[in-house]
């Protein structure tokens, strides 16, 4: 069900029932009791389910090194007796949640142990550092962007900057720029994000069934990185704005795209409150398209040059993402153009990263591809 903002108004509907309704809907749309509207904002429906290396790897990833999970202590904590094996990750995320400060015990399996250790947590606010840099080879500037949170551009910034003040202009070769499993976040950052590579033009709009409702975003003049050549990764868990960032860069040939095709969640959800104590709505209303008109739902953006990465053999079944194209009651998305997931496995070892060290190789000039550099002189008309 695709829903026009312009009739969106709580009174009328107040009286639908997400369960009762659901046929109806969109995968993406869905509804919370007063207790737990907050969380429409930043929850998505369609979730994969857990795979635990999965979790743990992303944990030890993503997660600043002192957070709670580093944080172990043996005290009295509350047990969880529950597998979360089988349930989304806001599932089991409710079922371990709790005061700050209050711990809980996990019994988990992990490889190359017989037995379950178990481990106590003490509960925090756990805080993701959404960017990470570093200079490699003392010639190119990294920078991995792990989601689009309100910190995203500032630290965007302040990692082009740190990278400048570590390698002189002469010597620096480009920047990769990484979003492979960025899961995306908020538009604004997305936005800002794009902008922060290019000099004009179109980065998204968003439509709805309405001309009159579309919105068209735009850059500003000023490239941080003074047009240094820029490699873009992606693949099968890349979704949401880590797509509108590579569809902008990708089509103003500013940048080019190395991986496997993203996720393909192309679609826009506007949150309804139904008033005090009566929960809240989200309801798809529009779609993103980037600059040259390509709508992103359940199709994705394809890489200028596709890399797929070596997978160990007992992994190979879980490396492929469904993507959105895969998702039940997903909208649907240009008709014949659907594609489903593909590789979202990054190897743990840089070393083995295929993806990485062509982007490497490309900017040093050791490996050449037609795909880079882009032509500059073919972008989408602006």
């Amino acid at each position: 069900m695709f829903v026009e903002t312009g009739v969106l108004r709580a009174p009328e509907v107040r009286g639908l029932t997400v369960a009762g309704d659901r046929d109806e809907l969109d995968g993406r749309a869905g509804g919370a009791p007063p207790d737990g509207a907050g969380e429409l904002v930043t929850v998505q429906l369609g979730q994969p389910e857990i795979d635990q290396d999965d979790v743990w790897s992303m944990m030890e990833r993503e997660i600043e090194p002192m957070a709670p999970v580093a944080r172990r202590q043996h005290a009295m904590p509350d047990r969880l007796e529950q597998q979360v094996q089988g349930l989304t990750l806001n599932q089991a995320v409710e079922k371990m949640r709790g005061p700050v400060n209050t711990k809980i015990r996990l019994t988990i399996m992990r490889k190359g142990q017989d037995k379950p250790v178990e481990v106590s947590i003490t509960r925090d606010v756990i805080r993701v550092r959404s960017v990470r840099s570093q200079v490699e080879g003392e010639d190119v500037g990294y920078i991995r962007l792990t989601q689009f949170n309100e910190q995203t551009t500032e630290g965007l910034k302040k990692a082009i900057a740190d990278i400048g003040a570590k390698i002189s202009d002469d010597k620096l070769k480009g920047y990769v720029l990484d979003m492979r499993n960025n899961p995306g976040g908020l538009l604004d950052q997305a936005i800002s994000v794009s902008d922060a590579f290019l000099q004009k033009g179109e980065i998204v709009s968003t439509r709805g069934r309405n001309a009159e409702e579309t919105q068209r975003f735009n850059a500003r003049a000023g490239d941080l990185t003074k047009n240094k050549p820029l490699i873009v990764l992606i693949n099968g868990g890349s979704a949401s704005a880590s797509e509108i960032v590579a569809g902008a860069l990708q089509d103003h040939k500013r940048a080019t795209v190395i991986g496997t095709r993203s996720f393909g969640k192309g679609s826009v959800q506007t949150i309804i409150p139904l008033g005090s104590g009566n929960g809240a709505l989200r309801l798809t209303t529009a779609r993103y398209f980037t600059p040259s008109g390509r709508s992103i739902q359940a199709k994705g953006i394809s890489p200028d040059i596709e890399v797929l990465q070596e997978v160990p053999e007992d992994l190979k079944a879980k490396t492929d993402t469904k993507g959105e194209a895969s998702l039940r009651g997903h909208l649907k998305g240009d008709a014949g153009k659907e594609q489903t997931g593909s590789q979202s496995y990054i190897p743990p070892d840089a070393k083995n990263d295929k993806a990485l060290h062509m982007a490497f190789d490309l900017l040093r000039g050791t490996q050449v591809n037609s795909a880079f550099p882009p032509n500059a002189k073919n972008p989408v008309p602006n």
